[in-house]
């Protein structure tokens, strides 16, 4: 399958990513003519299942939906590393709690699991690796972080995932309270996204 030269295609249904992926690469994207799609547009893709590392999730992913698409492909992974819980759920953290929990659910489930954790025990960082891949199986990695700490309960609205209970370093605002230009500018997946700009230069500049 040749791959359309000006689409870029997320290896991800979840459409809080999609949406930060297109302000962050926003303007990237229109200066090279990409058009942005989800996965949800490709309902025949399987991706494969994760395991419990960052980088390798993320390439697999990439490839999986660059290959079954024709379409250059963005896949990530990311997770919260909690220190008082030795780092984890890490890349396990989107199924931390068990089947069945939502957003919320997990939140609520790490809340409780850091209840006894004082002030300062309550460190922890968001990680994102994202990957680009080729349709014939070329692909690079970057990473992401933004560190900074749990909060006692849950604030804000905006973002998704653990963003309401994660306050990033030198603000008091959790995450879901910023606007989404501030989040993006420092979360670890516009970091991660952001990183995989000049990768996009390359592939696409031609």
């Amino acid at each position: 399958m040749s791959a359309p030269p000006r689409e870029l295609v997320l290896a991800s249904a979840n459409r809080g990513k999609l949406e930060e992926l297109r302000a962050i690469l926003g303007a990237e994207a229109d200066a090279l003519g990409l058009r942005l799609r989800s996965l949800s547009e490709f309902p025949d893709v399987t991706l494969p299942p994760e395991g419990g590392s960052y980088e390798p999730n993320a390439l697999a992913k990439a490839r999986a939906a660059a290959k079954a698409t024709g379409r250059v492909a963005i896949g990530d992974d990311s997770g919260i590393e909690i220190d008082a819980l030795g780092g984890a759920p890490g890349p396990l953290s989107a199924r931390y709690g068990g089947p069945g929990l939502d957003d919320a659910g997990r939140c609520a489930h790490l809340l409780d699991a850091l209840a006894a954790v004082p002030e300062g025990g309550r460190g922890a960082r968001f990680v994102c690796v994202a990957a680009l891949a080729t349709p014939d199986g070329d692909a690079d990695a970057v990473r992401g972080e933004c560190p900074g700490r749990i909060l006692r309960s849950p604030r804000g609205a905006g973002g998704f995932g653990y963003d309401p209970i994660f306050a990033p370093e030198g603000d008091a605002r959790a995450m879901a309270e910023l606007a989404p230009a501030e989040k993006h500018r420092i979360s670890h997946r516009g970091r991660a996204f952001a990183a995989l700009a000049p990768l996009l230069r390359q592939r696409f500049a031609r």
